[in-house]
């Protein structure tokens, strides 16, 4: 068994044993890229590690924007296949024909194309809000504000019964009042009530 070293130092290109490639996680799970190929999520998290030599390099263009140079002999040599298949992946990155995570910029006279990697972000639509409710639908209190002729028909006939009530101790008071006097000044007729006026009637 061989023995274990727990502090060694690291030797020639041993420094990168520990370098990664990042894929974002939601390239592999979101439902918008299952339709990409693994080789072309792989090419993507590539083009990422390249990012951080071109700050080193100071490729940046006239807006700050930062830029890679990766040529398809390139991507054939770390990709391990042919032109066309290389071509077939960047194609499926690139802004025009695949999902935009890529822009290529030819600049002519035989210099290397730019290649702007974009940001990987994905964005869900918000829900629709509620719709707000309709004037139709007023409250019960509202309502009653809003129709006069319905309050006053109300007060109206509350003030009727209010007169209503307070005829009847009036009346009561004057037969009390009319049978006294009478029991005083005739002590011989009977102590009977005196007739209602016409149209009265009796509440008791």
């Amino acid at each position: 068994m061989p023995e274990v070293i727990l502090s060694d130092y690291f030797y020639g290109a041993e420094s990168e044993e520990f370098i990664y490639f990042k894929i974002p996680r939601l390239l592999i799970t979101d439902q918008k890229f299952k339709h990409v190929s693994t080789d072309t999520k792989l090419l993507y998290g590539i083009l990422l590690d390249r990012m951080g030599l071109s700050a080193k390099n100071n490729w940046y263009d006239d807006y700050g924007r930062v830029y890679i140079y990766y040529t398809v002999d390139e991507i054939c040599e770390d990709m391990c296949c042919g032109r066309d298949k290389a071509m077939k992946l960047l194609a499926e990155l690139d802004k025009k024909k695949g999902i935009g995570l890529v822009e290529r910029v030819k600049q002519g006279q035989g210099r290397p194309t730019k290649l702007y990697v974009k940001r990987f972000t994905t964005r869900t639509a918000p829900s629709k809000p509620d719709p707000p409710p309709s004037d139709d639908l007023i409250p019960c209190s509202e309502v009653e504000k809003n129709h006069p002729k319905k309050s006053e028909k109300t007060t109206s006939r509350g003030r009727k019964n209010h007169l209503k009530r307070s005829k009847k101790p009036t009346l009561i008071k004057l037969r009390e009042i009319s049978l006294t006097l009478t029991t005083l000044i005739h002590p011989s007729l009977p102590s009977s009530p005196p007739a209602l006026p016409w149209g009265w009637t009796d509440t008791n």
